[in-house]
């Protein structure tokens, strides 16, 4: 099997794409292992922006580093707030004003490589939160981290849109 679009090889589960998508399964009967839920999308589009709309990567970018600089409680509350203001009754759209402070997605990527990809996750009997799920939040959080130093490492200047 050709290594993924991240350029890790294929895990025991398979490519990063059966892991994202085990990930997911799990977590719609798990809520706790839910709440990590905006953190495993935006990083595996970021890993995988094929796989993903190209105007959004910017913000998804921005996300990511707002979650690793105030936590997850933080992007909780962040996202529970956008989901309110895009209700029908609200018609106030999107805030993206928190995001404001956040660097931009850096022009010339994706990265040719991640140091912690999706077919690293370990999985076993209890799925992906097998020693917990703070054991599984730090291994989200590692992989957040990979994620934002790959693109932070290609340079400056925000990408423009496909």
């Amino acid at each position: 099997m050709a290594p993924c679009e991240c350029g890790a090889p294929a895990g025991p589960l398979g490519a990063c794409a059966d892991y994202y998508h085990s990930i997911l399964a799990e977590e719609q009967r798990d809520p706790v292992m839910y709440r990590w839920h905006p953190v495993v999308v935006c990083v595996y589009l970021l890993q995988h922006p094929s796989r993903g709309h190209d105007k959004h990567l910017d913000g998804q970018f921005r996300l990511l580093q707002f979650y690793l600089h105030r936590g997850l409680d933080a992007l909780l509350r962040f996202r529970a707030h956008q989901v309110a203001r895009n209700n029908h009754r609200s018609r106030a759209g999107y805030d993206m004003l928190p995001l404001e402070p956040y660097a931009p997605l850096p022009a010339g990527g994706p990265p040719e490589r991640f140091r912690m990809s999706f077919c690293e996750l370990p999985y076993g009997d209890g799925g992906f939160v097998l020693d917990g799920h703070e054991a599984y939040g730090e291994r989200m959080r590692v992989l957040a981290e990979a994620t934002q130093e790959a693109w932070k490492s290609i340079g400056p200047g925000p990408r423009e849109p496909g």
